[in-house]
C-alpha cells in the first residue's frame, strides 16, 4: 500500500498526475486526500476520528496525517 493509493493525483495507471515519483514511505508533500479513497462508499464514514484512525494505521503522520484530518473534518461538515 502507498500513500498514492490515497490521493486525487494518483491515476489508474499507477502514475501521479503531477509527474512525481511513486514514494517509498507514506508521504508525498503534494499528497491531497479524498474520501472516494478511504471509503469506496461514502455511506461507510463514520466521523472523522475513522479516517484519522485508518491514516495513522496505515503509517500517515505529520503533514499527511494533518491533511486527511482537514479532509475529514470537511467531509463531516458537508455531510451534515
Amino acid at each position: 500500500m502507498s500513500i498514492c493509493d490515497f490521493c486525487v493525483e494518483f491515476e489508474a495507471g499507477e502514475k501521479c498526475r503531477l509527474e512525481l515519483k511513486m514514494p517509498k514511505r507514506m508521504s508525498c508533500r503534494e499528497f491531497v486526500p479524498t474520501l472516494d479513497k478511504f471509503c469506496s462508499n461514502p455511506a461507510d464514514f463514520v466521523d472523522p476520528k475513522q479516517l484519522v484512525q485508518m491514516a495513522s494505521y496505515f503509517g500517515m503522520k505529520g503533514n499527511e496525517l494533518k491533511k486527511v484530518q482537514a479532509m475529514a473534518a470537511l467531509a463531516q461538515t458537508n455531510r451534515n
